[in-house]
Protein backbone atom coordinates (compact mmCIF):
# COMPACT_ATOMS: atom_id res chain seq x y z
CA UNK A 1 0.00 0.00 0.00
CA UNK A 2 1.22 3.62 -0.54
CA UNK A 3 1.89 5.60 2.48
CA UNK A 4 3.58 9.46 2.66
CA UNK A 5 5.18 9.85 5.84
CA UNK A 6 6.31 13.37 7.66
CA UNK A 7 9.49 13.01 5.85
CA UNK A 8 8.50 11.94 2.15
CA UNK A 9 5.86 15.31 2.94
CA UNK A 10 8.54 17.52 4.02
CA UNK A 11 9.55 17.58 0.58
CA UNK A 12 6.99 18.08 -1.36
CA UNK A 13 5.15 21.52 -2.60
CA UNK A 14 2.30 22.55 -0.49
CA UNK A 15 -0.35 21.17 -3.05
CA UNK A 16 1.18 18.03 -2.83
CA UNK A 17 1.87 17.98 0.72
CA UNK A 18 -2.73 18.73 1.01
CA UNK A 19 -3.13 15.83 -1.39
CA UNK A 20 -1.09 13.82 1.01
CA UNK A 21 -2.51 14.61 3.96
CA UNK A 22 -6.19 14.42 2.32
CA UNK A 23 -4.66 10.80 1.42
CA UNK A 24 -3.76 10.25 4.82
CA UNK A 25 -7.18 10.98 6.52
CA UNK A 26 -9.23 8.51 3.89
CA UNK A 27 -6.60 6.10 4.83
CA UNK A 28 -8.00 6.65 8.44
CA UNK A 29 -11.55 6.80 7.66
CA UNK A 30 -10.71 3.27 5.26
CA UNK A 31 -9.11 1.77 8.09
CA UNK A 32 -11.62 2.57 10.35
CA UNK A 33 -14.77 0.93 8.10
CA UNK A 34 -12.44 -2.33 7.47
CA UNK A 35 -12.51 -3.03 11.00
CA UNK A 36 -16.35 -2.64 11.50
CA UNK A 37 -16.25 -4.94 8.70
CA UNK A 38 -13.67 -7.54 9.93
CA UNK A 39 -15.86 -7.45 13.62
CA UNK A 40 -19.42 -7.90 12.10
CA UNK A 41 -20.86 -11.29 14.21
CA UNK A 42 -22.54 -11.81 11.16
CA UNK A 43 -26.38 -11.67 11.07
CA UNK A 44 -29.04 -12.49 8.64
CA UNK A 45 -28.40 -10.05 6.54
CA UNK A 46 -24.53 -9.64 6.72
CA UNK A 47 -22.18 -13.30 6.78
CA UNK A 48 -19.50 -13.26 9.06
CA UNK A 49 -15.87 -12.45 8.17
CA UNK A 50 -17.17 -10.63 4.70
CA UNK A 51 -14.22 -10.55 3.78
CA UNK A 52 -13.75 -14.16 2.85
CA UNK A 53 -16.97 -15.20 2.74
CA UNK A 54 -18.36 -13.02 0.47
CA UNK A 55 -15.87 -12.47 -2.06
CA UNK A 56 -17.27 -10.93 -5.05
CA UNK A 57 -20.64 -10.33 -3.79
CA UNK A 58 -20.14 -6.96 -2.18
CA UNK A 59 -22.04 -3.92 -2.62
CA UNK A 60 -24.92 -6.35 -2.35
CA UNK A 61 -24.54 -6.52 0.95
CA UNK A 62 -25.56 -3.06 2.93
CA UNK A 63 -23.08 -2.97 5.71
CA UNK A 64 -20.38 -3.20 2.77
CA UNK A 65 -21.30 -0.06 1.24
CA UNK A 66 -19.64 2.31 3.82
CA UNK A 67 -16.36 0.44 3.66
CA UNK A 68 -16.67 0.30 -0.57
CA UNK A 69 -17.43 4.22 -1.02
CA UNK A 70 -14.15 4.57 1.59
CA UNK A 71 -12.42 3.26 -0.59
CA UNK A 72 -13.16 4.65 -3.31
CA UNK A 73 -12.62 7.94 -1.49
CA UNK A 74 -8.95 6.88 -1.11
CA UNK A 75 -8.28 5.76 -4.74
CA UNK A 76 -9.51 9.34 -5.25
CA UNK A 77 -7.42 10.72 -3.16
CA UNK A 78 -4.36 9.14 -4.35
CA UNK A 79 -5.28 10.82 -7.80
CA UNK A 80 -4.09 13.73 -6.30
CA UNK A 81 -0.62 12.22 -5.21
CA UNK A 82 1.37 12.29 -8.71
CA UNK A 83 3.83 10.03 -8.03
CA UNK A 84 4.10 6.00 -9.51
CA UNK A 85 3.54 4.30 -6.16
CA UNK A 86 0.20 6.66 -5.95
CA UNK A 87 -0.88 5.37 -9.47
CA UNK A 88 -0.45 1.64 -8.67
CA UNK A 89 -1.72 1.81 -5.59
CA UNK A 90 -4.88 3.57 -7.12
CA UNK A 91 -4.52 0.54 -9.87
CA UNK A 92 -4.25 -2.07 -6.72
CA UNK A 93 -7.28 -0.51 -4.84
CA UNK A 94 -9.71 -0.95 -7.84
CA UNK A 95 -8.46 -4.24 -9.03
CA UNK A 96 -9.41 -5.28 -5.28
CA UNK A 97 -12.69 -3.96 -4.98
CA UNK A 98 -13.50 -5.14 -8.60
CA UNK A 99 -12.64 -8.63 -6.68
CA UNK A 100 -14.52 -7.86 -3.69
CA UNK A 101 -17.76 -6.42 -5.96
CA UNK A 102 -17.69 -8.30 -9.83
CA UNK A 103 -21.08 -6.64 -10.60
CA UNK A 104 -18.75 -3.31 -10.13
CA UNK A 105 -21.92 -1.48 -8.87
CA UNK A 106 -19.69 1.52 -8.30
CA UNK A 107 -18.49 2.12 -12.09
CA UNK A 108 -14.61 1.62 -10.73
CA UNK A 109 -13.56 -0.49 -13.80
CA UNK A 110 -13.41 2.59 -15.83
CA UNK A 111 -10.14 4.00 -14.15
CA UNK A 112 -8.57 0.65 -14.68
CA UNK A 113 -7.45 1.00 -18.61
CA UNK A 114 -5.75 4.90 -18.11
CA UNK A 115 -4.15 3.81 -14.80
CA UNK A 116 -2.76 0.52 -16.80
CA UNK A 117 -1.37 3.11 -19.44
CA UNK A 118 -0.01 5.06 -16.79
CA UNK A 119 2.07 2.09 -15.81
CA UNK A 120 2.92 1.00 -18.91
CA UNK A 121 1.18 -2.21 -18.34
CA UNK A 122 -0.38 -1.82 -22.23
CA UNK A 123 -0.66 -5.56 -22.98
CA UNK A 124 -2.85 -5.39 -19.31
CA UNK A 125 -4.83 -3.08 -20.31
CA UNK A 126 -5.92 -4.62 -23.93
CA UNK A 127 -6.82 -7.88 -22.28
CA UNK A 128 -8.70 -5.90 -19.64
CA UNK A 129 -10.91 -4.14 -22.26
CA UNK A 130 -11.02 -6.59 -24.36
CA UNK A 131 -12.52 -9.15 -21.65
CA UNK A 132 -15.20 -6.68 -21.05
CA UNK A 133 -16.09 -5.61 -24.25
CA UNK A 134 -17.26 -9.53 -25.31
CA UNK A 135 -17.57 -11.92 -22.16
CA UNK A 136 -18.41 -8.79 -20.25
CA UNK A 137 -21.17 -7.75 -22.63
CA UNK A 138 -23.07 -11.34 -22.74
CA UNK A 139 -26.31 -10.92 -21.85
CA UNK A 140 -26.08 -14.31 -19.96
CA UNK A 141 -22.92 -13.55 -17.91
CA UNK A 142 -24.12 -14.38 -14.46
CA UNK A 143 -21.82 -11.88 -12.56
CA UNK A 144 -23.20 -13.56 -9.05
CA UNK A 145 -21.50 -17.15 -10.06
CA UNK A 146 -17.81 -17.30 -8.67
CA UNK A 147 -17.19 -20.32 -10.57
CA UNK A 148 -17.37 -18.77 -14.31
CA UNK A 149 -13.91 -17.03 -15.46
CA UNK A 150 -13.39 -13.59 -14.52
CA UNK A 151 -10.62 -11.14 -16.46
CA UNK A 152 -9.05 -14.78 -18.14
CA UNK A 153 -8.09 -12.70 -21.22
CA UNK A 154 -4.28 -13.15 -21.58
CA UNK A 155 -2.18 -11.60 -24.34
CA UNK A 156 -4.95 -10.48 -26.78
CA UNK A 157 -3.62 -9.03 -30.15
CA UNK A 158 -3.45 -5.46 -29.74
CA UNK A 159 -2.58 -5.13 -33.56
CA UNK A 160 -6.30 -6.45 -34.03
CA UNK A 161 -9.32 -4.91 -35.60
CA UNK A 162 -10.86 -1.84 -33.25
CA UNK A 163 -14.92 -2.52 -34.30
CA UNK A 164 -15.87 -4.18 -31.95
CA UNK A 165 -15.06 -0.96 -29.37
CA UNK A 166 -16.74 1.26 -32.16
CA UNK A 167 -20.47 0.15 -32.33
CA UNK A 168 -23.10 2.45 -31.18
CA UNK A 169 -23.20 2.14 -27.29
CA UNK A 170 -19.49 2.11 -26.29
CA UNK A 171 -18.26 1.69 -22.88
CA UNK A 172 -16.62 5.71 -23.39
CA UNK A 173 -13.72 5.24 -21.16
CA UNK A 174 -12.63 2.14 -22.61
CA UNK A 175 -12.91 3.55 -26.19
CA UNK A 176 -10.82 6.25 -24.94
CA UNK A 177 -8.15 4.16 -23.30
CA UNK A 178 -7.82 2.20 -26.24
CA UNK A 179 -7.52 5.20 -28.83
CA UNK A 180 -4.71 6.09 -26.62
CA UNK A 181 -2.88 2.73 -26.97
CA UNK A 182 -3.05 2.34 -30.28
CA UNK A 183 -1.79 6.32 -30.75
CA UNK A 184 1.08 5.15 -28.55
CA UNK A 185 1.83 1.77 -31.00
CA UNK A 186 1.41 3.90 -33.97
CA UNK A 187 4.35 6.62 -32.80
CA UNK A 188 6.47 3.72 -31.35
CA UNK A 189 6.32 2.31 -35.14
CA UNK A 190 6.44 5.69 -36.87
CA UNK A 191 9.61 6.60 -34.61
CA UNK A 192 11.00 3.08 -35.67
CA UNK A 193 10.52 3.54 -39.35
CA UNK A 194 12.60 6.95 -39.05
CA UNK A 195 14.86 5.31 -36.62
CA UNK A 196 16.01 3.49 -39.75
CA UNK A 197 16.11 5.68 -41.97
CA UNK A 198 19.30 7.00 -39.87
CA UNK A 199 20.26 3.85 -39.80
CA UNK A 200 21.44 3.47 -43.24
CA UNK A 201 24.16 5.47 -42.52
CA UNK A 202 25.20 4.19 -38.91
CA UNK A 203 26.44 0.33 -38.22
CA UNK A 204 23.80 -1.75 -36.97
CA UNK A 205 24.73 -2.02 -33.24
CA UNK A 206 24.21 1.54 -33.57
CA UNK A 207 20.93 1.63 -34.80
CA UNK A 208 20.09 -1.38 -32.52
CA UNK A 209 20.94 1.21 -29.70
CA UNK A 210 19.05 4.06 -31.00
CA UNK A 211 15.49 1.93 -31.47
CA UNK A 212 15.80 0.55 -28.37
CA UNK A 213 15.34 4.16 -27.06
CA UNK A 214 12.50 4.49 -29.81
CA UNK A 215 9.18 2.93 -28.67
CA UNK A 216 6.53 4.40 -26.10
CA UNK A 217 4.63 0.93 -25.65
CA UNK A 218 6.72 -2.17 -23.86
CA UNK A 219 4.37 -4.33 -26.26
CA UNK A 220 6.83 -3.13 -29.43
CA UNK A 221 9.98 -2.78 -27.13
CA UNK A 222 9.34 -6.62 -26.22
CA UNK A 223 8.81 -7.76 -29.54
CA UNK A 224 11.90 -8.88 -30.97
CA UNK A 225 10.07 -9.50 -34.47
CA UNK A 226 8.64 -5.49 -34.51
CA UNK A 227 11.81 -4.19 -33.57
CA UNK A 228 13.84 -6.20 -35.98
CA UNK A 229 11.24 -5.60 -39.14
CA UNK A 230 12.65 -2.98 -41.92
CA UNK A 231 9.18 -2.25 -42.74
CA UNK A 232 6.49 -0.96 -41.06
CA UNK A 233 4.79 0.77 -43.43
CA UNK A 234 1.69 -1.95 -44.05
CA UNK A 235 1.45 -1.58 -39.49
CA UNK A 236 1.26 2.02 -39.57
CA UNK A 237 -1.03 2.36 -41.99
CA UNK A 238 -3.24 -0.58 -40.50
CA UNK A 239 -3.15 1.55 -36.98
CA UNK A 240 -3.43 5.24 -38.55
CA UNK A 241 -7.26 4.08 -39.95
CA UNK A 242 -8.03 2.35 -36.50
CA UNK A 243 -7.02 5.13 -34.24
CA UNK A 244 -9.53 7.11 -37.12
CA UNK A 245 -11.94 4.83 -36.31
CA UNK A 246 -11.37 4.79 -32.63
CA UNK A 247 -11.29 8.93 -32.36
CA UNK A 248 -14.52 9.08 -35.01
CA UNK A 249 -16.25 6.37 -32.21
CA UNK A 250 -15.26 8.60 -29.42
CA UNK A 251 -16.54 11.63 -30.95
CA UNK A 252 -20.12 10.26 -32.17
CA UNK A 253 -20.62 8.98 -28.44
CA UNK A 254 -20.03 12.63 -26.74
CA UNK A 255 -18.98 15.20 -28.75
CA UNK A 256 -17.63 16.94 -25.49
CA UNK A 257 -14.72 14.59 -24.93
CA UNK A 258 -11.67 15.75 -27.88
CA UNK A 259 -12.53 19.29 -27.40
CA UNK A 260 -12.08 18.85 -23.74
CA UNK A 261 -9.31 16.63 -23.96
CA UNK A 262 -7.41 19.71 -25.60
CA UNK A 263 -8.43 22.78 -23.81
CA UNK A 264 -9.34 20.81 -19.59
CA UNK A 265 -10.39 24.02 -17.68
CA UNK A 266 -12.50 24.06 -15.25
CA UNK A 267 -13.70 20.21 -16.24
CA UNK A 268 -11.01 18.92 -14.37
CA UNK A 269 -12.10 20.17 -11.19
CA UNK A 270 -16.18 19.19 -11.84
CA UNK A 271 -18.12 16.95 -9.31
CA UNK A 272 -20.64 15.23 -11.64
CA UNK A 273 -22.73 13.63 -9.38
CA UNK A 274 -24.89 11.61 -12.21
CA UNK A 275 -24.45 11.28 -15.70
CA UNK A 276 -26.21 10.31 -18.98
CA UNK A 277 -24.43 9.02 -21.92
CA UNK A 278 -23.07 11.88 -24.33
CA UNK A 279 -23.61 14.61 -22.00
CA UNK A 280 -21.48 16.70 -20.33
CA UNK A 281 -21.05 15.21 -16.78
CA UNK A 282 -19.76 11.98 -18.73
CA UNK A 283 -17.29 13.97 -20.85
CA UNK A 284 -15.73 15.54 -17.34
CA UNK A 285 -15.58 12.09 -15.55
CA UNK A 286 -14.07 10.16 -18.08
CA UNK A 287 -11.89 13.39 -18.93
CA UNK A 288 -10.33 13.33 -14.90
CA UNK A 289 -9.64 9.16 -15.24
CA UNK A 290 -8.04 9.43 -17.63
CA UNK A 291 -6.45 13.06 -18.43
CA UNK A 292 -3.25 12.24 -16.58
CA UNK A 293 -2.81 9.19 -19.22
CA UNK A 294 -2.95 11.65 -21.95
CA UNK A 295 -0.68 14.10 -21.14
CA UNK A 296 2.04 12.17 -19.95
CA UNK A 297 2.68 10.48 -23.22
CA UNK A 298 4.69 12.55 -25.46
CA UNK A 299 3.18 13.11 -28.92
CA UNK A 300 -0.66 11.81 -28.10
CA UNK A 301 -2.43 15.14 -27.71
CA UNK A 302 -0.70 15.97 -30.69
CA UNK A 303 -2.33 13.35 -33.08
CA UNK A 304 -6.20 14.39 -31.45
CA UNK A 305 -5.06 17.91 -31.75
CA UNK A 306 -4.30 17.52 -36.25
CA UNK A 307 -7.80 15.53 -36.34
CA UNK A 308 -9.61 18.47 -34.50
CA UNK A 309 -8.16 20.86 -36.87
CA UNK A 310 -9.25 18.71 -39.97
CA UNK A 311 -12.66 17.65 -39.09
Amino acid sequence: MFYCNREHQAAHTSSHKSACNAFAKRRDILDAEEQKLRSHPGDMFTPADVFTNSVGHFWGILETRDYMRARFALVEALGKVKTYDAVQAQLDHVVDMLRLCRSDNMGVRDLVPPLMLRLNKDQECYDFVKWYSTTGEQGDYDWGNMDLPYLDVRNADVFESVEYLCGNYINLSFTVGITLLKIKLLLGLTALRDSAVVGKKVPREILDSIQAYVPQSPIIAGNRDIMKRGDHAAAIDELTAQVDMLYKAVKRANKYFWPSLLEPGEHLAARPQAYSHGGMEQMQLVLQYSYDSWIETPGAIEVIKAKEEHS
